[in-house]
C-alpha cells in the first residue's frame, strides 16, 4: 500500500491517533512512555508483543537468568524515591526479581494503562503529506502517531542457527529467549548448543539437575567467577545514602557499572603484583570488573591483554580436572568480546554427568531424530535441545517490521550494509524516527545508557513542540560522520580483532562492522549536550506550512 493510500486512510475512523509510539516495554520503552506522557503532556501508546512488560526480561525466563549488572546499578535513577525504597539483598539481581521491579515501577507511575500488549507492530510508515507515521498492528488495527520511537532491545531478535535435519528432531527444542513455563529438564538428557553469557548461566543452572548433559562449544570462552551473594543491611544503606553520587559517577564513566575503573597499565607493576590484582578481582567477582577493574589497557593492548587470558587459563588449569577437558575449554583468541562471569561454569565439567564437545573441532553435521550426529559420526541422543545462541543483535528487530520512511524506503534497504544512526538515537530518511539504544550506541550497562538517550530524545520532542515544528531527522552527512568516529575508535581496541556478536559476526551473511560507540557513557553524554547545544547540529527541521494540508487539518 503507497504512503497516499495510507495517509488518505489515517483520516478515517479505523485509525486511532496519538502524539507518538513507543513501541517496546523495557527499560526504554518504561521511561520513554513516563517522560513523554508524563512530562510533555503528549498522549502517548506503548505496545509490545509480549503478554506483560519488561522487554528482555520477560523473554528471558531460562533457569539461571541473571544480570551481569551489580544491583544498585540495574535499575532507574529518575525515581529517587523509589532509590530509597526498593531493596535488594544480593549483588545481582535475578531475572524474576528484575521483572518485579519494572512490574513495579509501571503500576507506581500508572502506567499500564497506555501500554498494550500483546500486540505486535509489523508496519510502519513514515507519511510525508501528513508528517506522521501511520502504524499497523498484528491484530490488524491501524495507529498514526507524529513521533514513533523504537525501544526494541539490544538483544531480543532471537538467534536459531540453520543446521541441517532442525525440523526432525523428536524431543523438545527450546530457545533460551523464548523459555516455556512448562519446560522440564530435571533427569533429562539434555543438549545446549552455545556457551556464551547465557549458555554459560544456563548450563551451570541445570547441570546438577539434569540426567546427563552435552554441551556443544562453539567457542571456549574466558569467564571469571561473578561473585553473587547476599549483601549486608550496611552495604544496602550505604549505597542509598551515597545514590546522587554514585550516579554522578556512573554517568561521567565509560561502562557505567558503578566502580572506579582502573588507570594503571598492566605492564606498570611486577608480574607477582599483576597476579594478586587478578586474583583479587577473581575472588570479588564480575566480568566487567575483571577487564577494566584491575588494569587500564586490557581492552586496548595486546600484551596486557594476553597477560588476563593467561591467568584465565591457568584458573581453567587448576578447576577442571580432566586434561582433555580442561584444554577444550581453554580459549586461544583475544580476550575482546564482552567479558562474561559466572557461578561455577568450569566445574560444571567436573561433574560425572556432563560432556563438553568441541564443535569447531568435531562439527555438528545434522540433528536427527534423537539427538545431534557430529562429525565423527557419534549420535548424541537427547531428549531436550537447548538453544543458546544469542540474538540477531542491535538491528535484529528492525528487519522484522516493515519500517519505511522518506521516498517509501525501507529500513532494511537503508541499513543494507549494516546499520547506521546518529548518536544512536536517529537515522536519516526516518524523520520523527528516534531509537532508544539504536545502532553505535555506548557499549555500557545499559539502564544508565537508556535514560540518556531517553532524557535526550524527550528533550528533543519537548523542542519540536515548543516551536511547533514539522518534523527532524538527521543529515546523511552526520550519520556517516557518526558511523566513522564510532569506528576509529572501535579500531583502537582489541574488540575489533575478534570475531564477535558485538560486530555482528554470530550472524551468517551479516555485515561484520562496528555496532557501538566506544567511547563511554561519559563522552558519549558530552556529546549529546554538544549538538544539542549547538541548536542540535546535524539534524534539519521542518517547519508546520502555514497552508495546511486537508490531512495536517483533520488530525488537529
Amino acid at each position: 500500500m503507497t504512503n497516499t493510500v495510507l495517509a488518505k486512510r489515517s483520516v478515517g475512523t479505523d485509525v486511532i491517533h496519538y502524539d507518538a509510539i513507543v513501541i517496546g516495554a523495557g527499560f526504554g520503552g518504561i521511561y520513554m512512555l513516563k517522560k513523554l506522557r508524563d512530562e510533555l503532556g503528549l498522549k502517548v501508546r506503548a505496545f509490545d508483543k509480549a503478554g506483560g512488560i519488561g522487554g528482555t526480561w520477560f523473554w528471558n525466563r531460562y533457569p539461571g537468568a541473571l544480570s551481569d549488572s551489580e544491583s544498585f546499578v540495574y535499575c532507574f535513577s529518575w525515581d529517587r524515591e523509589l532509590c530509597q525504597e526498593w531493596d535488594f539483598s544480593s549483588r545481582y539481581l535475578t531475572q524474576p526479581e528484575i521483572l518485579s521491579y519494572l512490574n513495579h515501577v509501571v503500576d507506581r507511575h500508572d502506567l499500564r494503562r497506555d501500554i498494550q500488549l500483546e500486540t505486535g507492530i509489523t508496519q510502519a510508515v513514515f507519511d510525508e503529506d501528513s508528517n506522521r507515521w501511520l502504524v499497523t498492528a498484528d491484530d490488524g488495527h491501524h495507529y498514526s502517531a507524529k513521533y514513533l520511537v523504537t525501544a526494541l532491545g539490544l538483544l531480543s531478535a532471537t538467534n536459531v542457527p540453520k543446521i541441517k535435519g532442525l525440523d526432525q528432531f523428536k524431543g523438545h527444542m527450546y530457545h533460551t529467549a523464548n523459555w516455556p513455563e512448562d519446560a522440564v529438564l530435571e533427569g533429562k538428557r539434555v543438549g545446549v548448543i552455545g556457551t556464551g553469557s547465557t549458555g554459560c548461566q544456563v548450563i551451570t543452572a541445570i547441570a546438577p539437575t539434569v540426567g546427563h548433559l552435552t554441551v556443544f562449544q562453539r567457542s571456549a570462552q574466558y569467564t571469571v567467577p561473578v561473585g553473587n551473594g547476599p549483601v549486608s543491611r550496611e552495604y544496602v544503606e550505604d549505597i542509598k545514602r551515597n545514590y546522587d553520587e554514585i550516579w554522578k559517577e556512573v554517568r561521567a564513566s565509560r561502562l557505567a557499572f558503578g566502580f572506579a575503573e582502573s588507570d594503571i597499565p598492566t605492564m606498570s607493576v611486577e608480574a607477582a603484583e599483576r597476579k594478586a590484582i587478578f586474583q583479587r578481582a577473581w575472588d570479588f567477582g564480575g566480568g566487567f570488573r575483571y577487564m577494566f577493574q584491575t588494569f587500564n589497557d586490557i581492552a586496548v593492548n595486546e600484551e596486557a591483554n594476553i597477560a588476563a587470558q593467561d591467568f584465565v587459563r591457568e584458573k581453567i588449569a587448576e578447576i577442571v580436572n580432566d586434561p582433555e577437558t580442561a584444554r577444550k575449554l581453554m580459549p586461544r583468541d583475544l580476550y575482546a568480546k564482552r567479558p562474561l562471569c559466572d557461578s561455577g561454569y568450569y566445574a560444571t565439567f567436573n561433574r560425572p554427568n556432563v560432556s563438553l564437545v568441541d564443535v569447531k573441532a568435531n562439527p555438528i553435521e545434522e540433528i536427527t531424530i534423537k539427538g545431534i550426529r557430529t562429525a565423527d559420526g557419534v549420535e548424541h541422543e537427547l531428549d531436550v535441545l537447548v538453544f543458546a545462541t544469542g540474538f540477531d543483535a542491535v538491528d535484529g528487530n528492525y528487519k522484522r517490521i516493515d519500517i519505511r520512511g522518506r521516498g517509501d524506503v525501507s529500513m532494511k534497504d537503508h541499513w543494507a550494509d549494516g546499520p547506521s544512526s546518529y548518536l544512536s538515537v536517529a537515522t536519516a530518511n526516518f524523520p520523527n524516527m528516534f531509537m532508544i539504544l539504536g545502532p553505535n550506541g555506548p557499549f555500557t550497562n545499559l539502564p544508565p545508557t537508556i535514560e540518556t538517550e531517553v532524557e535526550w530524545v524527550s528533550d528533543l520532542i519537548g523542542f519540536m513542540e515548543e516551536n511547533e515544528l514539522a518534523c527532524v531527522e538527521p543529515t546523511a552527512q552526520s550519520e556517516q560522520e557518526w558511523g566513522a568516529t564510532c569506528q576509529a575508535i572501535a579500531d583502537q581496541t582489541l574488540f575489533a580483532k575478534t570475531d564477535s556478536w558485538i560486530f555482528g559476526a554470530n550472524i551468517p551473511g551479516k555485515s561484520n562492522k562496528v555496532y557501538f560507540y566506544m567511547g563511554g557513557l561519559g563522552a558519549f553524554g558530552e556529546q549529546l549536550a554538544a549538538v544539542k547545544n549547538d541548536d542540535y547540529r546535524g539534524f534539519k527541521f521542518k517547519a508546520v506550512s502555514v497552508a495546511d494540508t486537508p490531512v495536517q487539518k483533520a488530525l488537529r
